[in-house]
């Protein structure tokens, strides 16, 4: 075999160029991580049952989901858990090597099929499934540095003006908020009210479920109508309640002696859907974005998009919010790979070096200098044909 191509010259650099074009092309397109990829593929399901305890989540939503979806194609084992929060959080996970967006798929179809068993308050708010990446490529932190917005705004700013943007990035798979302060209308209620009045919570969740609704109201003057109907005018009427005081003047009991209204058993205000987490930068109340990238997505592109992404978005912040990075994965993953491309090149002057002192020769020591680059660029098209990633093992 050496000896054909030593009579073939010109097909042996043909070779040599074919592999070193191969090898070129195929380093863009690997995913870039610090370690391979060993973790098997991962669907997460993700509901929440506002008001319910960890029991109630568990029978009523996680049970139900998980008996669907168990036994899915290709599953290997599932977990979940039940939060006192109303969370569920089910994830699947799959045979190594499995493609991640069948697997989606299938648990997407599986879950359709539990609907029915399903509360309706969860139908309501519906099931979440991903397949993101469970680590983060970067964190960043959102902040008032004079306190002059407070975190349900800058929490509602996120969630409508940057989450969707930096999700829209290709090769990020999902992005969370935390300490999320997401506006709602909270309803204070008071027992000894309710009792007095023979009312329970679920007649006031019942009476806001009736009366907080879009209504379509039709049209006058529609055809067929009468031909002096000149005008045909679509009606508008009052939806869903936004003011507190709207909120205060539902009427939750009708009786002869008269209404019962919100505002006579509790009050209504504007808060946030929830205060579970809380979170702090520099003793300043802040709400952090976690960055997640799809599992064969190159984390150092990821990360160099979704940074200038943001970078571009503060020019429209409103003033006196700033964010800053929390924590950066992508660097340790950058630092790697310099010091490793950095040994590899020590590396080939030293078997330079070494081949030039056993044959004291210039000209016979570049043949065996030249095959070492065309052997290590050829050597990442066989890494994108076996479907690895670029790191600190196959480098």
């Amino acid at each position: 075999m050496v000896d054909f191509f030593i009579r073939r010259p010109i097909f042996a650099t043909v070779c040599a160029l074919l592999i070193i074009l191969a090898g070129a092309v195929s380093i863009p397109t690997l995913p870039i991580s610090l370690y391979p990829n060993l973790a098997p593929p991962q669907v997460t399901v993700t509901s929440n049952y506002v008001g319910a305890n960890a029991n109630v989540v568990e029978s009523a939503v996680t049970t139900p989901l998980e008996q669907q979806i168990n036994g899915v194609e290709g599953m290997h084992y599932i977990t979940s858990t039940s939060s006192n929060d109303g969370t569920s959080n089910i994830n699947v996970t799959f045979r190594t090597g499995y493609d991640l967006n069948i697997a989606a798929v299938d648990v997407q179809n599986r879950v359709a099929t539990a609907q029915g068993r399903l509360p309706q308050e969860i139908k309501n708010t519906g099931v979440t499934i991903t397949k993101a990446n469970p680590n983060f490529v970067f964190a960043a932190g959102f902040y008032s540095p004079d306190n002059s917005l407070s975190n349900q705004y800058i929490s509602n700013y996120l969630d409508v003006y940057v989450k969707d943007a930096v999700k829209r990035i290709p090769g990020v798979g999902d992005v969370l908020i935390f300490g999320e302060r997401k506006y709602a209308m909270r309803i204070w209620l008071d027992p000894t009210r309710l009792a007095a009045r023979q009312l329970t919570a679920a007649d006031v969740v019942s009476a806001l479920q009736e009366q907080n609704v879009e209504i379509p109201a039709g049209q006058l003057g529609r055809p067929p109508a009468d031909q002096k109907q000149s005008f045909q005018i679509a009606l508008r009427v009052v939806g869903r309640l936004s003011d507190p005081k709207e909120f205060e003047n539902i009427i939750i009991k009708n009786t002869n002696n008269g209404i019962v209204q919100l505002k006579d058993v509790g009050r209504a205000e504007i808060g946030a859907e929830n205060y579970d987490t809380n979170l702090l930068y520099s003793g300043h109340q802040a709400i952090g974005v976690g960055v997640q990238q799809l599992s064969n997505a190159n984390a150092l592109e990821v990360d160099k998009a979704a940074k200038a992404q943001l970078e571009e978005l503060s020019k429209s912040f409103p003033p006196g919010m700033k964010y800053v990075i929390a924590f950066d994965t992508t660097t340790v993953v950058g630092d790697s790979v310099k010091e490793v491309i950095t040994t590899l090149e020590e590396a080939v002057l030293i078997v330079i070096i070494v081949i030039f002192l056993f044959l004291l020769d210039w000209r016979a020591t570049i043949i065996p200098a030249v095959t070492i680059p065309v052997s290590l660029i050829g050597t990442f098209a066989f890494i994108k044909i076996f479907g690895f990633s670029i790191n600190s093992l196959t480098l």
